[in-house]
């Protein structure tokens, strides 16, 4: 019998490894099981189809199950659910919802990419169904179909995060009434507050109803109840983050790490001989602080992929981990971060200063120069680059990736001051904002700067 490779999950995670390990393997007997009726789905492109900028809900699909069994010969599996996993026996127990029976699947290795799930508060009303949390396109088919059949005209968004930001976007501009309440200070809670605020204001000015320092209270019949009173709503989006699937692994006595994802070492192995995971359902390393982080973005999940099925097919690969880099838009309005933020920088128990720098994203005598802030973290004493976050107009964002490239290499703030980025009018100020934040930032660390 030919070795026999099992995947638990369908998306990035899982059918990334499978697909790596196939180019490895071709020997390699693999099975996916998805509890779901699609395979390889962009999840980060569902506000996009809500909001109109995305015609088909199929085309948020990157590969099809047929794909992947005419192409590399994996057995996909859909609505096929794993239930429980029996490492001593080295069988799954798979639940076939379309024929409604139960059976056991043996596996010589195995790998998790069960991904992450919205997060649902406990709180009353939370089942209805007007209440979605987005994270598969049926998630998304749902929505959408609620949307249409309520006229979707009046839409209460719990949480400030990415998804509840794009959310609001999308709603924005499918024309209907959108309020966001968040129980923080401030939206976009991986930003500093300072920072936040300007995302919050950028949202009003786009015709956002922001509800800062808010708790939601529950749901009921086309009402939002909150603490500072009932908001209507035709539906309510949850914009409160993800958690991973990892009870799978945890209860078959895999063990957990940070934020409860399944821990698992710089080649995707976890503690179990021929057992790994890849994707939102385990954890990474921080590169700035070397603690293990939960980070479920789907290009950590793509890296994380590629070296589990390259490590399964009998290579020696590895992750090295993550600086939560990641970006989002509001309408007219880029939000970018990487690295720590000030409040992660005191958390990680890191002496550091800070600066705000404000400037333009193209040379100021041009007609159009969208403003843009930004601000730097680095270590007092060694100048060493923390973090960065991003606030602006088109051409913000993307910036953050030269800091992203800084923090991977361990520059200081003055080494990044030097790199030679490239200049043009249309495209930054002579001295790019990055670079002067990174001086100010490098000079504030040198001079024992104030503690922030």
């Amino acid at each position: 019998m030919p070795e026999r490779l099992v995947v638990i999950g369908g998306d990035a995670g899982g059918m990334g490894a499978a697909s790596q390990a196939r180019r490895g393997r071709p020997d390699l007997e693999i099975v996916a099981l998805e509890r779901g009726g699609r395979t390889s789905w962009s999840a980060c492109g569902i506000p996009y189809l809500v909001g109109g900028e995305v015609d088909r809900l199929d085309d948020l699909v990157v590969r099809t199950p047929d794909e992947f069994r005419d192409r590399l010969h994996i057995d996909v599996r859909l609505h096929h659910e794993a239930v429980a996993v029996d490492l001593d026996r080295r069988q799954v127990e798979v639940r076939d919802h379309a024929a409604s029976r139960t059976f056991r699947l043996g596996f010589d290795q195995l790998l998790f990419g069960t991904g992450a799930r919205p997060r649902r508060p406990d709180l009353p009303g939370v089942e209805r169904e007007c209440v979605f949390g987005v994270q598969t396109l049926d998630d998304a088919e749902a929505l959408l179909a609620h949307a249409r059949d309520s006229g979707g005209s009046r839409v209460v968004v719990v949480g400030g995060g990415y998804i509840g930001l794009e959310m609001a976007e999308a709603f924005t501009q499918r024309g209907a009434r959108v309020v966001v309440v968040e129980r923080e200070p401030q939206v976009m809670g991986t930003l500093d507050a300072d920072m936040g605020a300007l995302v919050s204001e950028a949202m009003r000015r786009h015709d956002i109803d922001v509800r800062c320092g808010t708790a939601t209270l529950g749901f009921d019949e086309g009402v939002v109840r909150t603490e500072a009173g009932d908001l209507p709503a035709d539906l309510v989006v949850l914009g409160l983050g993800v958690v991973a699937n990892s009870e799978l692994a945890g209860d078959a006595g895999i063990a957990l790490g940070a934020g409860g994802a399944v821990a698992v070492d710089e080649r995707q192995a976890t503690g179990a001989e021929g057992v790994w995971a890849a994707g939102d359902c385990c954890e990474s390393t921080h590169l700035v602080t070397g603690a293990k982080v939960h980070v479920p973005l789907g290009t950590v999940a793509n890296k994380q992929a590629r070296v589990a099925g390259t490590n399964i097919a009998g290579g020696d690969a590895r992750f090295p981990g993550v600086v939560g880099t990641a970006a989002v838009k509001l309408c007219g309005t880029e939000i970018a971060r990487t690295g720590l933020s000030e409040k992660e920088a005191t958390r990680a128990g890191l002496d550091h200063t800070a600066v705000r720098v404000e400037s333009t994203t193209r040379a100021g005598y041009l007609r159009e120069a969208p403003s843009l802030t930004v601000k730097m973290v680095a270590e007092r004493g060694s100048g060493r680059l923390l973090g960065a976050q991003i606030v602006g107009g088109n051409g913000s964002a993307k910036r953050i990736d030269v800091v992203a490239t800084a923090l991977h290499a361990g520059m200081t703030a003055h080494q990044a001051t030097q790199l030679d980025l490239a200049y043009a009018p249309p495209f930054s100020p002579v001295w790019d904002p990055v670079l002067i934040a990174a001086r100010k930032a490098g000079e504030q660390a040198a001079a024992g700067g104030v503690r922030r």
